[in-house]
């Protein structure tokens, strides 16, 4: 995936709290640190979003629509 220069604006106390991370090597610079950070909320936001809808399944029903044909499969399958 490539880079694409943007700018922004951020509050100073977040741009001392990246550069002390730049400054400890934690980060080889702040572009990778925002960056990264960027990426990780935006992976919690979908996770989220992804835990939002499996809450709303019925488990009864998944369960139900999981092991449906179940027992005709496993009767075709050989005993060991």
């Amino acid at each position: 995936m490539s880079n694409v220069k943007v700018a922004i604006t951020i509050a100073e106390e977040n741009l001392i709290r990246v550069d002390r991370l730049v400054s400890r090597g934690v980060f080889p610079n702040r572009s990778r640190a925002i960056g990264e950070a960027v990426a990780e909320k935006l992976a919690r936001i979908e996770h989220g979003r992804l835990a939002a809808e499996c809450a709303k399944l019925d488990p009864v029903a998944e369960r139900d629509l999981a092991e449906e044909g179940l027992d005709t499969d496993l009767r075709a399958w050989p005993a060991y």
